[in-house]
């Protein structure tokens, strides 16, 4: 008996380092030619059960300088911020300072069209109704500027409204907007100040910032965009995307960031699984979206996801509670999207 116990550990031991070789070339497989290595590039990393699968970075980080992309390179996220922001809400509601359904008056007096039947609920889900300012032509006109969170707010609060609060699901930048203003107002402190103090110090999060044109960011990439014929992205002021989309950070910090989700590091487990919950319309109708992620089944498996957009980056990261599996895919570069082939690893890595 102890005989074949340990043939099978020798066997094990001998078959785990080509089984490992050949998950990895499978997964280089994924990766298209389009991140060619003097092209702007990527950084993929998988985890599965706390173990590292792959991690591993294609390009360049900086056309101009020559740099070549590092896996822990820094990169502008997009809407995965808004899991921050959705988070910070449930840090506020578990300290008992606000609750998912107070009405956005509360918080905003003047807030016009339907903010008194508008609730913070709706605003996490995206079930507001108010106007996403990110598809309003006159957005081009305050792109650059630095505008305060109020500012901001005054900029399409008045804008006629989609729909009644509760009655359709429409994705909505504005959305998050106010709920960065709302925890400014309840906090007493900055956004960023109340995520640096909330999330990030609390997980680790040693590369993850509100992103600045200003402040020197060790390992931060350069954003481009075009094709074949590459130019420097668009400059954006970083207090438009705000609470929506203006977070940086890396893969590594990513999965900081999941691990402290798992482990309930910044919010305990009754408020957390409000952020994966898939929640209803008033006509009972259930919606793919919970507080600051999609929601999906993948072979009868639940997924949390998101994705981000922003002048230069794409960004998406993917989870699989059942199976403790994270895969993170970050670009620097608005023409080529992470988002198919991070979900393709994560398919590889159910199978």
């Amino acid at each position: 008996m102890k005989t074949i116990s340990k043939i099978l550990i020798l066997t094990f031991l001998i078959f785990q380092p080509v089984f490992s070789q050949n998950l990895e070339t499978k997964i280089d497989s994924l990766i298209p030619a389009r991140f060619k290595s003097e092209n702007p590039g990527a950084v993929f990393l998988a985890v599965k059960k706390g173990k590292i699968i792959y991690r591993k970075a294609f390009g360049m980080a900086d056309l101009e300088m020559n740099v070549k992309m590092k896996p822990e390179f820094v990169f502008e996220i997009g809407s995965m911020t808004k899991q921050f922001t959705a988070f910070s809400i449930l840090i506020l509601a578990e300290q008992g300072k606000l609750k998912l359904e107070d009405e956005i008056t509360k918080f905003i007096p003047d807030y016009p069209t339907n903010g008194n039947r508008i609730t913070i609920h709706h605003l996490l889900t995206h079930t507001s109704g108010i106007k996403d300012f990110t598809s309003m032509k006159s957005i081009k006109n305050i792109a650059r500027e630095d505008l305060s969170p109020k500012e901001l707010v005054d900029f399409f609060k008045n804008e006629p409204v989609d729909f009644k609060p509760g009655e359709e699901y429409k994705y909505c930048n504005s959305g998050y907007v106010l709920l960065g203003f709302i925890i400014e107002i309840v906090s007493g402190k900055t956004y960023e100040d109340f995520l640096s103090e909330n999330i990030f110090k609390k997980a680790g999060m040693q590369n993850t910032y509100y992103a600045s044109h200003d402040k020197i960011i060790k390992n931060r990439v350069s954003g481009y965009r075009g094709k074949e014929v590459y130019s420097n992205a668009n400059y954006i002021s970083f207090s438009i995307p705000y609470a929506s989309g203006a977070i940086m950070s890396n893969v590594d910090d990513l999965l900081k960031w999941q691990n402290a989700i798992d482990n309930n590091t910044v919010l305990g487990s009754v408020f957390t699984q409000k952020a994966f919950t898939n929640y209803q319309l008033n006509n009972g109708t259930y919606i793919d979206y919970g507080y600051g992620w999609h929601l999906e089944k993948v072979k009868n498996k639940t997924v949390r996801e998101h994705g981000g957009s922003i002048f230069g980056f794409k960004s998406m990261g993917v989870y699989v509670p059942e199976e403790q599996l994270y895969v993170v895919g970050l670009s620097n570069c608005d023409c080529n999207s992470p988002t198919e082939i991070t979900k393709n690893i994560a398919l590889l890595l159910m199978d």
